[in-house]
Parts: C-alpha cells; structure tokens; sequence
C-alpha cells in the first residue's frame, strides 16, 4: 500500500474514473467552481502568513494559488506544503474556488497532497527570483533556466515559426526530406568541417544538405525543404555564431532564375512573421518582444550597391571583399532608416561564392543573394550551376578534384533541370526576430567551442 497523507492508496493507483478530474492553470474554468480537481507543477514560492498560507504552484501555462486556511486545510497537508523546498514537484488535490485576489481569477483549497520529487536546497539558480545570473551559470543549469517562462517562451515561438513555415511550404507543394548528417565530404570546404570516426573510413558531419538537395533536383522531387541540425566547426566566439544550429535549407527545379527563389522565401517569411504576431502573442508578450511585419517587396540591392552605402557612410570596402559583420550592422541602419527590415543582397562576386553558384556570364559576379534581416545575415543562395560540364570547371577552378565528388556529378550527366534554393540559420532568424541578445539564448542546450555540456 502507498500512504499520501494518511490517505491509503492501492498499489497501482486509484481508477481514473475515481479520481478528481487533472487540470492545468490554462484549463481551470468556472465549471470546476466548487468541484474537487486535481492540479500538478513545481512549488514557486510558500507564504505563511499565520492564520493562512499559500502555495504558488507553477505549471507551463502560468500558475495556480493554492489556499490554506489553517484551520480547514488537514494538518498533514498543510505541514507537507508549507515545508517544502521551493522548486519540488507536487500533485495537490483540493477545491477550486473563484478569487479575486488570486492572479489566474481562482485558487484550489486541498485536502491532499502527493510530492512527486522534492527538490535540494539550495537551489544553483533561482527561477522565479528577479536577480541577474551570469550566462554560463544558466547554461550549466539549464534545466532549470528553462523553467522561466520568459526563457521558454523563446521555444513556444520557435516551435510555432516551425508549423508556419511548414504549412507555407506544403501549400506550396514542397517535399519535406531528410539528408545524411554523416558525409564523406563537405559542401563548403574543409576547414570547418568536424572529423568523425566512421568504422574505417574518414567522415564529417554535415554542414549543409547543398549536395543532396541539389541531387534531389534530378529525381523528380523538384521542389524540396528539409529543417535539420547541420554542424560548422568555427572557432568563432561571437553572439551569432554555434557550432551545431537548425537549418532550413530549401531547393527547387525549373526555375527561370533566381528571382523565383527570391519570391518564395520572401512568401515564407511574411507568413511565417505574420503567423507569430497574429498566435504567439502571449509568448511575445512574456520574451518582450515587438514584432514588425517587414514591408514587402524585400529592397534588392546588388553586392555594389551595398559597398557603395558603405562607403558614404564612411566604411571603405574593396570591391569583392566581404561585407563584414560591421558591414552588415552598418548597412542594416541604414535600410532600417528607410524602413526596411529585411532586404537582399544579390549578385556577389563569383570568386566568394562556392562552386556550384551560377556565374554572371561576362562579369565578375554570381547569381546570389543574401537574406539580411536588420543588420545580419540570416540566409543565403542562389541559381545552381546545372550544366554538368560548366559545374566541373567550377570545381577545378575552386581548386577541387571533381573525381572526389563523383555521386554530386553523376545526378548532373543524366538530365538535371535549372534549379535554386537556400540555406536560412533558424536561430538567427529567430534572434533577429525576438531581438535576443545572444544567438545562444534561441537554443536549447547551445554546442560552440567551449561547451559540450549539458
């Protein structure tokens, strides 16, 4: 037998059809006044007040006061609720009434109690305390960083932009597929590419699906996503860089140039931003963050133009130099002054570019862009080079031997149609979206240089 408060319990528990129904603090209505219901979460804060006392029960959608008048709460129950350690996990059994005073409108009066764990004291981090923590003391708590609404709301609009972009795309008739994340050699090059040990052959983790999106192109799945994690082993220690992030990357066939890339994600992109305004604002409301829907069309500037803003506001760049962090934060103030939120960046130089972006013929450039989103990049592509005999001599003349990407090549050979897409960081996206400070702060459990735990 289990005994929760001298209350006896057969082993196996009490037929569900006997017990007072489960509620949430989202779910408590006016129908449970009066009723005897069942409520669970972690104890936030105990206040004694002498001849009553509460308990401020916390669940993940909002909080429950529980009520005890000392002299109708069972004595047993009131010592197991007033001593408890803040942050235990408890299920309480009692009334649901109509409060005034209480936040959420009513609070429950138990008669019973069951503690499901009892937290150590004291606490590494505090939850429901407003005191300032230092980030890497929340990262190595994160378990209970997350129990902050403010914190998780974070993941509530990342979930959300997630079934946005999905529903846009399936109506859209996009294909969601899932690549290899163990490759055998990398989309971008070799210096940041993670080693891994692969039986008895050399191996990488993914940076990127490029390859196998593109392949996809020639298999009749000519329009394709797929959100997955892809990994860059850069030895950056800045507020938007990871080593393992999200990335939406997408790839579509029969294209009659890049243009037709540029309006889908633009599409994609206004849904989705608009989907979180419209369902997510009491997550917005809790992170503090206020959301703009950009103004469409996205403004398109070439590389050169960019560089020129650039330089009368008084930032030198050399033609086919990379725009830069300070670049890309600069430009950003100046197209937010005009009041633009999201621009592009097209036609970059071809010698920046990987190997399978399209050159411009007779220029220097590329048919490729750039997602800006307030001073950063957050996405980037462009039309593919599709023609099998131009794509080898791209290769060579970014220093690479085409016979080590023979899988790429063959789906080229055989009948491959114009194709486009683009790779968008999820979390930068989110970042710049929520207005986090730290790239870090859209990841659950954040991989860089230095971190590998939890």
């Amino acid at each position: 037998m289990t005994y929760i408060n001298c209350r006896c319990i057969p082993e196996g528990g009490v037929p569900m059809s006997e017990r007072p129904p489960v509620r949430n603090s989202g779910t408590v209505s006016k129908d449970d006044f009066g009723r005897e219901v069942t409520v669970k979460g972690w104890v936030q804060d105990v206040r004694n007040l002498g001849g009553i006392s509460f308990v401020i029960l916390r669940d993940r959608f909002g909080i429950i006061q529980i009520a005890m008048p000392k002299k109708k709460t069972p004595p047993e129950v009131f010592d197991i609720l007033t001593n408890l350690p803040r942050e235990s996990v408890v299920a309480v059994e009692g009334t649901a009434k109509e409060s005034t005073q209480a936040k959420m409108g009513y609070e429950v009066v138990p008669n019973a109690v069951e503690v499901l764990s009892r937290a150590a004291s004291p606490l590494p981090l505090g939850v429901a305390d407003k005191v300032g923590v230092e980030i890497e003391t929340r990262y190595n708590n994160r378990y209970l960083d997350l129990r902050k609404p403010e914190i998780r709301a974070v993941f509530e609009i990342k979930s959300l932009a997630l079934d946005l972009i999905d529903a846009f795309l399936k109506e859209k008739d996009f294909i969601e597929v899932f690549t290899p994340k163990i490759v055998a050699s990398g989309a971008e090059g070799g210096a940041t590419l993670f080693p891994v040990k692969y039986f008895d052959k050399e191996a990488y983790l993914a940076q990127s699906p490029q390859l196998y999106k593109q392949i996809l192109m020639s298999t009749g799945l000519d329009q394709v996503y797929e959100i997955a994690p892809a990994f860059r082993a850069e030895p950056s220690d800045t507020i938007r860089h990871v080593s393992e992030f999200i990335s939406f990357d997408g790839e579509m066939a029969f294209i009659e140039s890049q243009r037709d890339v540029l309006d889908l994600i633009e599409g994609c992109m206004q849904a989705m931003i608009e989907g979180v305004i419209d369902r997510g604002q009491k997550s917005l409301e809790l992170v503090g963050a206020q959301v703009n829907l950009p103004r469409v069309p996205y403004p398109v500037l070439t590389y050169s133009d960019a560089v020129g803003i650039l330089a009368s506001e008084g930032m030198e760049i050399q033609e086919g130099e990379d725009l830069g962090t300070e670049g890309e934060k600069l430009l950003g103030e100046v197209m937010s002054s005009r009041g633009n939120e999201m621009y592009w960046i097209i036609e970059y130089p071809e010698a920046s570019k990987p190997f399978y972006i399209m050159e411009k013929d007779g220029t220097p450039f590329s048919h490729s862009f750039d997602l800006d989103y307030n001073g950063q990049e957050i996405a980037s592509g462009g039309q593919r080079e599709h023609r099998h005999g131009r794509l080898v001599e791209r290769m060579r003349k970014k220093g690479l031997d085409p016979s080590s990407f023979e899988f790429y090549l063959n789906a080229f050979a055989y009948g491959m149609p114009p194709h486009g897409g683009w790779g968008l960081g999820l979390e930068r996206l989110i970042q710049k979206m929520l207005g986090l400070a730290n790239i870090r702060e859209a990841i659950l459990f954040p991989r860089d240089r230095n971190r590998l735990t939890p």
